[in-house]
């Protein structure tokens, strides 16, 4: 185990609090006008999933869990649970859809992601920060308006809704952030 910064804390570390793990869910850093800076954190403990908020003062040290981040090949959900692969070794392992949480939209077939072990077994998941989708459905685009700081709603080929500029039409892929799937530019395949 490691002490570390409260604030330093990141989405997917683990750490370990009254020996019990958990997986950070969100962080976040506040500054009051006044007062002392606090860091707010959404955790899940990885034995049971049941999710906690913790606030800590950002000067307060935290048990950081030694995890072991391994590169592993996403292949296929079974419904039952998401099944990865080591590409060293061809060993597998799954994880529930509760360990994984909203960011299984974001999964697709054949895609690396960095499993987070601890003991061997997978607690938690950190898919690379931008994948490649298709807009489904969204507004027809508007001739002539192509350079406006106006955003349009627009559903994703994986059920994620995002804001696209006014230029973007149904069928076209685009790169999204897998944090909050916000749109970065037009794919250029």
């Amino acid at each position: 185990m490691a002490k570390v910064l409260a604030s330093a804390l990141r989405k997917g570390n683990v750490v370990d609090i009254n020996d019990k793990l958990y997986v950070v869910l969100t962080a976040q850093n506040i500054h009051p006008g006044k007062g002392t800076p606090v860091t707010q954190l959404d955790l899940r403990r990885i034995s049971d999933g049941t999710k906690i908020s913790e606030r800590y003062r950002t000067t307060e040290q935290v048990e950081k869990a030694v995890v072991e981040d391994r590169n592993h090949t996403f292949l296929y959900d079974d419904g039952e649970g998401f099944h990865f692969m080591n590409p060293d070794s061809y060993e597998q392992v799954a994880m529930t859809r509760e360990d994984i949480g909203d960011q299984a939209a974001f999964l697709q077939e054949g895609m690396t992601v960095s499993l987070k072990l601890h003991n061997g077994l997978p607690i938690a998941i950190e898919l690379p920060q931008r994948v490649t989708l298709e807009v489904v459905e969204t507004e027809p685009t508007v001739k002539g308006q192509t350079a406006s700081s106006s955003y349009k709603p627009a559903m994703l080929n994986n059920g994620v809704r995002t804001m696209v500029p006014p230029h973007i039409a149904t069928g076209t892929r685009i790169v999204v952030m897998t944090e909050d799937a916000s749109y970065v530019e037009r794919a250029k395949d």
